[in-house]
């Protein structure tokens, strides 16, 4: 049995409890998500672990209220990302020809304008509800999944076994599945990561710019919104959510980094 390494031990125990407070937060949150329990900035302390924020709610409460809502915004954005991506990807380097050209020069034209600034303007004029919030979160981000996807089909696709299963006669759905993405799973896998982290990245953006997930809801770009002005005097109030982010990105890097490892041989596909 192959021994885990200690980083990966470390970033997956890291990113389970991001996902257990996250499906537990009405559970182990000390205080309700909007309710307010004292005062404005209070320190850090036995009642507050995290101090308040800038209307008196407690700062614990909130980042674990708004780790729910941004690892939910961001797991099903990538989920959609990589299952439209993939499949176009796959299709594209597959069938080739005229599929090929209009689905890549059409991921093309999505790519040439900036994800933020499209983003804005979608958001700008649509209601910003979480389900708009991931459909245009996961169809900006499915392009960089469509290129990778395709790039390395078409590799796999010109293999001995990907033509056998062509003189066997099977479709292109059957090469897809059952050939070309079991072998395309290593680097997929370590782009699923990265794509789970620009992900919560992206959508604490917006929130920061006003765009993201509204209140009452709470979201760590949100909470950094709400608590800037505290910078200034002194209160790191909205440093809180920023390392919690960067502490969820190093735990599913690490653990990303250990899947491609375990993986990085290409296998050849069955028959049949």
């Amino acid at each position: 049995m192959t021994r885990i390494p200690f980083s990966a031990l470390l970033g997956i125990a890291a990113t389970a409890l991001f996902f257990l407070s996250a499906i537990f937060a009405d559970l182990i949150a000390p205080y309700g998500m909007a309710e307010i329990v004292g005062g404005v900035w209070e320190p850090m302390s036995a009642k507050h672990w995290l101090g308040t924020d800038a209307i008196g709610r407690d700062l614990l409460s909130r980042i674990i209220f708004g780790g729910r809502t941004t690892i939910y915004v961001a797991t099903m954005a990538t989920i959609l990302s990589f299952t439209l991506g993939s499949v176009l990807g796959f299709t594209a380097a597959t069938i080739g020809g005229w599929v090929d050209q209009l689905l890549s020069r059409g991921v093309d034209l999505l790519m040439a304008i900036p994800s933020l600034i499209l983003a804005l303007v979608v958001l700008s004029v649509m209601p910003v509800t979480l389900t708009m919030l991931i459909l245009v979160m996961g169809i900006l981000d499915s392009t960089r999944v469509f290129r990778l996807s395709r790039a390395v089909a078409v590799d796999i696709a010109v293999m001995d076994f990907v033509e056998a299963a062509r003189l066997r006669g099977e479709g292109t759905r059957w090469i897809i599945f059952r050939e070309i993405l079991p072998n395309a799973l290593s680097p997929l896998v370590a782009e699923l990561g990265l794509r789970f982290i620009f992900a919560v990245l992206f959508i604490s953006t917006l929130s920061f710019l006003g765009l993201g997930v509204q209140p009452p809801l709470a979201d760590w770009g949100g909470i950094v919104k709400e608590n800037k002005e505290g910078l200034v005097y002194g209160v790191a109030a909205a440093l809180v959510p920023a390392i919690t982010i960067a502490v969820l990105a190093i735990s599913v890097n690490l653990v990303a980094d250990w899947v491609l490892n375990r993986t990085t041989s290409l296998k050849g596909g069955r028959g049949g």
